[in-house]
């Protein structure tokens, strides 16, 4: 049974002030957890300790937005995956969009990441997606297949057991636009039906395919009402929590229907 997930992505945003009164706000609501739902939440590196003090005994969730493939050594201005573990992270974020086109992160390098986070124990959200000009091409399944193969070569079917995935077309993301509710649902099959082929049709039914992408209240609970969509990789809207925890109660209200 797959649960649902809703992380916020803080991006490069937050000082210690900022990410102690979100983090305290989000795990008031969010105390002792609902059935059905994870919270996750992923500051910038600085404030990764002070998100874990602020969280408390919560039942938030807190992950890190990259990790490099390397153990600790000589790698300048990196971080392993050991580091995020001993400041509370359990999940990381891997080939965002914004690592790939700002950064250049190639298929090969988030490769690397996966499989070093994974083998260090950390649950990885692997993000897939295609840019505006490849769905205009009809290119949306070719691009996920080869972001996903790319990815996940080396992975033997039981590391995807702390793998999640997450749909976020690169043109609805801080973009204002959204993906229809069709769209994102339509990607998501494809994206289950991948891993159905590649590993087993238990890893396609078991693995969470999260969808990002400009998620805010008032389209949330079409989003994730979807049978593909297992929850929400939050961005902007994570930043608030005025805005995030109604997605958060959108999850609830789906997982307990």
């Amino acid at each position: 049974m797959r649960r649902m997930l809703v992380a916020g992505n803080w991006k490069m945003n937050a000082t210690g002030e900022f990410t102690r009164d979100l983090a305290s706000a989000i795990a008031a609501d969010w105390s002792s957890g609902q059935g059905g739902v994870d919270v996750l939440v992923c500051p910038p590196f600085p404030y990764l300790s002070a998100a874990y003090e602020a969280l408390g005994d919560s039942a938030v969730l807190l992950g890190a937005q990259d990790a490099y493939f390397e153990s600790p050594g000589a790698f300048t201005g990196e971080i392993a995956p050991e580091m995020l573990l001993d400041v509370g992270c359990q999940y990381v974020i891997i080939g965002h969009s914004e690592r790939r086109h700002v950064l250049g992160e190639t298929n090969d390098i988030i490769c690397q990441k996966v499989m070093n986070s994974l083998a260090k124990g950390l649950k990885v959200i692997l993000c897939v997606g295609e840019l505006l000009q490849e769905r205009e091409e009809g290119r949306t399944q070719s691009v996920l297949a080869d972001q996903m193969q790319g990815a996940l070569a080396p992975l033997e079917v039981h590391a995807t057991a702390n793998l999640v995935i997450a749909y976020e077309p690169v043109w609805a993301i801080g973009t204002g636009k959204t993906a229809t509710a069709k769209q994102a649902d339509s990607a998501q099959e494809y994206l289950r039906n991948w891993l159905g082929s590649r590993y087993n049709p238990e890893v396609a039914a078991g693995t969470g395919i999260l969808y990002g992408g400009s998620v805010k209240p008032a389209n949330a609970l079409e989003l994730l009402s979807q049978p593909n969509v297992d929850g929400a990789l939050v961005g902007g809207a994570s930043l608030e929590a005025e805005s995030f925890l109604p997605i958060v109660h959108s999850a609830v209200k789906i997982a307990n229907s």
